[in-house]
């Protein structure tokens, strides 16, 4: 049994931290570098330095003029308590402060596509989305931003070549699975929305094979998966971009079909993608993907192969 004092002591500060778990204006996210000292002292020793979008929460208990004790979260989930100069810290409370991280998140993912940009930015960019989300939830730009923190996170896992796929369709044993976490909290927390239907387009990529290999089976269930999307999200702002993928991939399997001597499936497969193509033109007449489907409309028609060795 603990002492009564120090039992009440233990209770104290276990009703502090939930109380600071649960008030959202002791916790926060920065929006520029900081330096954590050990103490409240430009001339102490440097903790660490955080990079933007590190969620922090403020330790309870008086502060220097210009400082601010606080409990940085860093990469890992380790924990380090520290000080920093009370700068650049968006609180729950902030006026405004939904904006500001949307802002420094949009400057930050502007800044990672521009060559020779910032080291780092993209994941800057994402925390800082995501922090939208998480300190604003009710805020009329949580879910544009949970979705921008998805798709970059997409993104750079995407492209990292320890995620390269066998051609078998994903979900058949492989575990280079991309990490759907975020996505599906897009689709979950902000259903019936445009983020939450584009959330939905991204997620048929862990379906894809990473790589055909010459496989009809692929071009196959890939273009049901694009179609399927498109039937239940007719007015997504990726139904275009989904029609499109379906008709190229019909449009594949017209080449891979005849080159496999299938010329009844390589001529189905030319009605089809002809007629998906079509269907673009006509009900997303104003979309990029329209124009470019009338470049693969120009090409199957004319009978250019699209898949494999174009050259005649």
């Amino acid at each position: 049994m603990f002492p009564g004092t120090l039992r009440s002591l233990l209770v104290l500060c276990v009703l502090c931290a939930a109380a600071m778990a649960a008030d959202d204006s002791q916790r926060g996210y920065n929006v520029r570098p900081a330096i954590i000292y050990l103490a409240p002292d430009a001339s102490s020793t440097r903790m660490v330095e955080v990079e933007r979008g590190r969620e922090m929460s403020i330790v309870p208990g008086g502060a220097p003029a210009g400082w601010i004790h606080v409990l940085p979260t860093l990469k890992g989930g380790r924990e380090v308590s520290g000080w920093m100069l009370n700068k650049g810290l968006v609180l729950g409370n902030t006026p405004n402060g939904d904006r500001i991280l949307f802002g420094e998140a949009a400057d930050s993912e502007a800044e990672a596509s521009r060559r020779h940009g910032r080291k780092g930015a993209d994941r800057d960019a994402l925390r800082l989305y995501y922090a939208v989300y998480d300190l604003f939830p009710q805020s009329a730009m949580a879910g544009e931003a949970l979705y921008r923190a998805a798709d970059i996170q997409w993104q750079l896992e995407f492209s990292d070549p320890y995620l390269r796929r066998p051609a078998t369709l994903v979900g058949l044993g492989t575990t280079a699975d991309l990490d759907e976490s975020l996505m599906k909290m897009v689709t979950k927390k902000f259903k019936g929305t445009k983020w939450a239907e584009l959330a939905e387009f991204r997620l048929i990529d862990v379906k894809l094979c990473r790589d055909w290999e010459g496989m009809v089976t692929c071009p196959e269930k890939e273009s049901e998966l694009y179609e399927k999307y498109v039937r239940e999200h007719p007015q997504s702002p990726a139904a275009a971009e989904a029609l499109y993928d379906a008709a190229w991939r019909q449009a594949a399997l017209v080449d891979m079909y005849r080159s496999g001597n299938e010329a009844g499936k390589s001529a189905q497969a030319k009605q089809r993608a002809l007629g998906l193509t079509q269907r673009l033109l006509s009900t997303y007449p104003q979309s990029d993907w329209a124009v470019r489907a009338q470049g693969l409309l120009f090409m199957i028609e004319q009978g250019v192969p699209t898949y494999g060795n174009t050259v005649e």
